[in-house]
């Protein structure tokens, strides 16, 4: 099986600035998981038919995101989404409906897009996020995602 999501991911730069804004020594994911989830497929058998689906998704053109708020989910730490929202929730719709479409059973729940930063609560951590502003970013596609053993693989990405 094939643990699979659809995701988009800023890029380097500012990925790094996030990085260089929190407390040294705080227990962080690494910086090539920090992503945003448009939809969790969980264990597929082959991603083959679900990169068909995601290819044929309608795009609502490139938009731009910027990294601001902050919250927790139990004890995971994570920054908000602000920006073009409305472009990027219809992205996660057109998405989500595709794949339903396509017979793919998707988590039922209410789309709070967030980047996680830590698994680990963290309240310097938590303090930082709080007060962080990134700078605003450009979405111009999105990818689907493997996770085997820890790691992300990038299966494919596709453009806005």
């Amino acid at each position: 099986m094939n643990r699979l999501f659809v995701a988009v991911f800023p890029p380097p730069g500012e990925l790094h600035a996030l990085q260089r804004a929190l407390p040294a020594g705080g227990r962080v994911s690494p910086t090539a998981k920090w992503h945003v989830t448009l939809a969790f497929l969980g264990d597929v058998p082959s991603p083959e038919p679900v990169a068909a689906v995601l290819a044929a998704v309608r795009s609502p053109g490139p938009f731009t995101l910027r990294l601001a708020g902050s919250g927790r989910f139990g004890a995971a730490e994570w920054l908000g989404v602000d920006g073009d929202r409305d472009k990027l929730t219809t992205l996660h719709t057109r998405i989500r409906e595709d794949l339903a479409t396509a017979g793919y059973a998707l988590q039922d729940r209410a789309f709070h897009p967030h980047l996680t930063v830590s698994y680990h609560a963290d309240s310097a951590l938590r303090k930082a996020l709080g007060n962080y502003v990134g700078e605003p970013w450009p979405v111009t596609d999105f990818s689907l995602v493997l996770s085997h053993n820890g790691q992300y693989v990038k299966i494919g990405s596709w453009p806005l």
